[in-house]
């Protein structure tokens, strides 16, 4: 068994689009139920991120989505809520956050991501979004490394995303502050 069928997320084949002008729309939609359902609870804002998030950027065709929260524990009462949203809670990376997938594991329009708005998850998740968004070349870069990385991943997600992470954390590094290249 591979360990995304380990964690309850089935092993949906990788796919990376041409960017849609939809995908803000999308989640702006998200946003708003999300608001309805949670409230008081987001003391970090909700947040388009992932690769929809940067204009004119390939990415899987997938809404990823931050909501600040004040801690894991508290936020469990929103798992079974959220499910009137369609979102299905996936046990993952489950120190760091509440990953939810929308409308099932096997076939995904939409991640949601419940992070403690102190942590470094919650702050990275940020910092890499606004570093495309600013950084032109960089986006341009990152999609090339997508398509690449899609095709030769293609029915292997975790493998897919363990392949990009050297180039996260070379954004990351580079969008601290004084570290600007």
């Amino acid at each position: 068994m591979n360990s995304q069928s380990d964690r309850g997320v089935e092993n949906e084949s990788v796919r990376v689009d041409p960017y849609d002008a939809r995908w803000p729309g999308r989640f702006e939609q998200e946003r708003i139920a999300l608001e309805g359902v949670m409230g008081q609870s987001v003391t970090g804002g909700i947040h388009h991120v992932g690769s929809t998030a940067v204009p004119g950027l390939a990415a899987k065709p997938i809404i990823d989505i931050l909501v600040g929260i004040e801690d894991l524990g508290s936020a469990r009462v929103h798992i079974e809520p959220l499910r009137e949203l369609q979102y299905v809670y996936a046990p993952y990376r489950s120190d760091e956050m509440l990953w939810f997938c929308k409308p099932s594991p096997a076939a995904r329009t939409h991640h949601l991501h419940l992070v403690p708005t102190g942590s470094e998850r919650y702050r990275d998740e940020l910092a890499f979004r606004d570093y495309l968004r600013q950084h032109r070349d960089a986006a341009d870069a990152y999609a090339n490394l997508k398509r690449a990385l899609a095709a030769r991943f293609e029915h292997d997600r975790e493998a897919y995303t363990e392949a990009k992470a050297s180039f996260v954390r070379e954004v990351l590094r580079r969008s601290l502050p004084g570290n600007h290249e």
